[in-house]
């Protein structure tokens, strides 16, 4: 079992649903996918910094580490989306390969998730009306 944290993955269609990854060449995770023909992403909670550090390299804590398999890829477990996707497509881009892959099963937890802006973790808050919309 492998895991990364990556800092650059992006919706690309909605239908059919594909995502995209980019990842080092010279990283472990771009063998294992072009290995598998399979990856899985799991888009953290706002509480959940430690694991992304983990899986960055920075601070090893695997006691945090605790995958669930679905659609035989893994997926850390507390996670607030899973996204089990299958390789469509893989582009040399530099230093990078960018893998395209097609959405087989989504899953998702209510509440908000973990991001990384300007070097610094952040958590998406709304600000007033609970309603993202304004309504």
């Amino acid at each position: 079992m492998h895991g990364m944290t990556a800092n650059a993955f992006t919706s690309v269609s909605l239908d059919p649903p594909l995502v995209l990854v980019s990842i080092a060449n010279r990283a472990r995770m771009n063998e294992k996918i072009s290995q598998t023909g399979r990856y899985g992403v799991s888009i953290l909670a706002s509480d959940q910094e430690p694991l992304s550090l983990h899986f960055a390299g920075g601070t090893r804590q695997p006691d945090l580490v605790r995958f669930a398999w679905r659609k035989g890829v893994p997926l850390l477990e507390g996670a607030l989306v899973h996204l089990s996707c299958r390789v469509t497509d893989s582009h040399l881009a530099g230093d990078h390969t960018l893998h395209i892959g097609h959405v087989e099963e989504l899953w998702y937890d209510d509440g908000h998730p973990l991001l990384f802006y300007t070097g610094s973790f952040r958590a998406l808050e709304l600000q007033g009306n609970d309603d993202p919309w304004g309504f």
